[in-house]
């Protein structure tokens, strides 16, 4: 298996107010590298495991977990295989908006 977006929506284009992106992999290590956005994003872990960085914080999220970026926060995350990990990610903003920082 790859890396697949299942589906980036962005909510300007069906009336909403936040934006989504579905990701599903099993390609250890794999993520985004680090940037920020100026509005919250949320991941919902679906399954497995991905290494988060958030700040200065590291936190290991897994299966039914929340975690919570806030607004101008930089933050990345790396998967932690071989299990699939799949999960949403919900941008607070119509549209995307991401500077990266590395």
């Amino acid at each position: 298996m790859t890396t697949e977006t299942l589906g980036n929506v962005e909510g300007r284009d069906i009336g909403s107010g936040v934006s989504i992106i579905r990701e599903r992999t099993d390609v250890d290590g794999s993520g985004p590298r680090l940037h920020q956005h100026p509005y919250r994003e949320t991941f919902v872990v679906i399954r497995g495991r991905a290494r988060f960085t958030i700040g200065d914080t590291e936190r290991e999220g897994g299966a039914g977990d929340v975690l919570v970026v806030p607004a101008e926060t930089p933050h990345k995350f790396a998967v932690i295989g071989p299990e699939i990990y799949e999960a949403v990610h919900i941008h607070e903003s119509d549209h995307f908006i991401t500077e990266w920082l590395e």
